[in-house]
């Protein structure tokens, strides 16, 4: 796993654009690059109260997060898209191969719109499900408007989340760990809550008498 911290004090908002982009859009190296635990750290180094490290403006990490995740997801959209179904197939590591199936199971159980916003808050899913969503052959025009908006709703929350902290309290260094863990589980409260929903609504189904 590469360090965010090293990368964001080497390169600064570009080194963010560049991990976010490879993140979402190269499914080789994709998920061994940190995403949550490098966005809240870069909005960290964005606070006035940061000491370790580099100060960050935070409008150019706004951006650089934002277009690496929008380029990323569309990158890898369009590499399922050319490699077709059968290349799902032929994914040997078994993380990403659970996180393809996750993928699949998210597209088939809640839609396009619905699965492409929740797969961007999900580790190894949000690597994944671009290139799945390509070789399955979601509508250009509907992947492309949700995955905007995904990507926006996941990496500015992070990053204005870790600018908070930084301005918020007094030594915030000492809570980074913690605070994007926090972040990290926050971010899946969408999914959970959309797991949970979608079993309520089966039960209820499943309750209501059928018609005779």
């Amino acid at each position: 796993m590469v360090n965010g911290t090293w990368l964001l004090s080497t390169f600064g908002a570009f080194g963010a654009l560049v991990c976010i982009f490879a993140e979402t859009g190269l499914l080789v190296v994709g998920f061994f690059l940190p995403g949550d635990t490098l966005l809240v750290p870069a909005g960290l180094l964005c606070a006035s109260t940061a000491r370790n490290g580099p100060h960050l403006p935070l409008l150019p990490v706004l951006a650089c997060a934002a277009a690496g995740t929008i380029a990323g997801a569309q990158v890898g959209f369009w590499t399922g898209r050319r490699a077709g179904p059968t290349a799902l197939a032929r994914i040997g590591n078994k993380r990403l191969r659970a996180g393809a199936d996750r993928a699949e199971l998210l597209l088939a159980r809640y839609g396009y719109a619905k699965a492409v916003v929740l797969g961007r808050f999900i580790p190894v899913v949000r690597t994944v499900l671009n290139p799945v969503a390509g070789a399955l052959g979601v509508p250009v025009r509907t992947f492309t408007a949700w995955q905007v908006i995904g990507g926006l709703a996941w990496s500015q929350s992070l990053v204005l989340g870790g600018y908070w902290l930084g301005d918020s309290v007094r030594h915030p260094d000492a809570y980074l760990v913690p605070a994007a863990a926090a972040v990290v589980v926050v971010s899946l409260v969408p999914v959970v809550l959309e797991v949970l929903r979608g079993r309520g609504t089966e039960r209820a189904d499943r309750d209501t008498p059928a018609d005779v």
